[in-house]
């Protein structure tokens, strides 16, 4: 796998290349700014670009759609965890970049220890990713009805859907709540981003949809027409809390790889929830949400993994199918409407 780390920060891009430099089926080049980085590209094509978003002469945002207008290749953007480059790391997103990162924020070996899974994961994914092509008009916000606030009760089926996913799962999680009507079960899930990122992703999709989204805190209600997403470097899990379903947001060790975890969620679901919910994984890499998805099914609830053809990359919905845990395999397009479906 060929690296090209396009960052104006000459840390950043010695922190990356000295720990890329530990993987034997790794090479790296660096850039500081995109015009560089297209000079390099005419020599040599990466596999997988690392791409910041705020730089001079070009920002990464421009350089982003210039590539994946021209000549597409997968795209990681590692930005910082806060400021004005939140907003922009959310849009290249939707503009084709297949994930996101967060820069390094206190020391080399902090960031060597625990972050370097988290890039590695990402840069690997997005270097097998099905690359699609992008439409550059931005997506408009909705008219959002005034709903009616509404308690859900814990008597019934489906109260609860519980989505995993990883990468490409952002252009996966938007295209599916955008299709949830308003008064669909509340929804609680997980997307591996960095803290700060799942915050502004929240407030994209609430912007986008028909339903309330925002970032989970501890405590929130699931309810129907909210979807709660789990905030970055926070594992989220689902409670009881009297007659009402209530998330648990906590620090704690990597599981599988991850925090937030999708095997965390579905576990907590599976326990609480049994045969009253959804379980859904969608795009990724690695097998996160497989073990969850299996125990969910065994409980009881209903479980659906996106199919090959419609993922990015078909990582954790393949290991969820092989190890018995989806009831149904979709195609990203079709799995709204089975979420919403009520078991006959």
């Amino acid at each position: 796998m060929h690296v090209l780390v396009v960052d104006d920060s000459a840390v950043v891009r010695h922190t990356v290349s000295a720990l890329l430099a530990q993987e034997s089926d790794v090479t790296v080049d660096v850039a500081s700014d995109p015009f560089i980085a297209m000079n390099k590209m005419a020599v040599r094509r990466p596999d997988v670009m690392l791409l910041d978003i705020e730089m001079p002469r070009m920002d990464g945002l421009t350089f982003l759609r210039k590539i994946m207008s021209e000549d597409p290749i997968p795209i990681v953007i590692c930005s910082a965890h806060s400021g004005p480059g939140l907003h922009d790391s959310v849009r290249a997103l939707e503009y084709g970049a297949i994930d996101v990162v967060g820069k390094p924020r206190v020391g080399v070996q902090e960031f060597l220890y625990e972050s370097s899974v988290t890039l590695l994961d990402a840069l690997r994914g997005a270097a097998r990713a099905q690359l699609r092509a992008r439409a550059f008009a931005p997506a408009e916000p909705v008219r959002r009805v005034a709903a009616v606030s509404v308690r859900a009760s814990l008597v019934g089926v489906d109260k609860v859907i519980a989505i995993g996913a990883s990468t490409g799962g952002t252009d996966a999680i938007r295209e599916l709540l955008v299709a949830m009507p308003p008064d669909c079960p509340g929804l609680v899930i997980v997307q591996h981003m960095p803290e700060g990122f799942t915050t502004a992703f929240a407030r994209r999709l609430n912007e986008l949809c028909a339903i309330e989204v925002r970032e989970a805190k501890g405590g929130d209600e699931v309810r129907p027409g909210l979807a709660l997403i789990a905030p970055g470097n926070r594992h989220m899990r689902l409670d009881q809390r009297a007659t009402a379903y209530v998330v648990r947001v906590e620090d704690g060790p990597l599981i599988s790889r991850h925090r937030p975890s999708v095997d965390a969620l579905f576990e907590s679901v599976a326990r609480v929830a049994r045969e009253g919910a959804v379980g859904v994984i969608l795009t990724g890499m690695g097998d996160d949400g497989a073990n969850g998805l299996l125990q969910m099914k065994r409980a009881g609830a209903r479980t659906i993994a996106q199919d090959e053809k419609s993922s990015v990359v078909f990582g954790m919905p393949n290991k969820a199918i092989a190890r018995g845990a989806a009831e149904e395999v979709l195609p990203l397009g079709e799995i709204a409407g089975a979420i919403v479906r009520r078991r006959q």
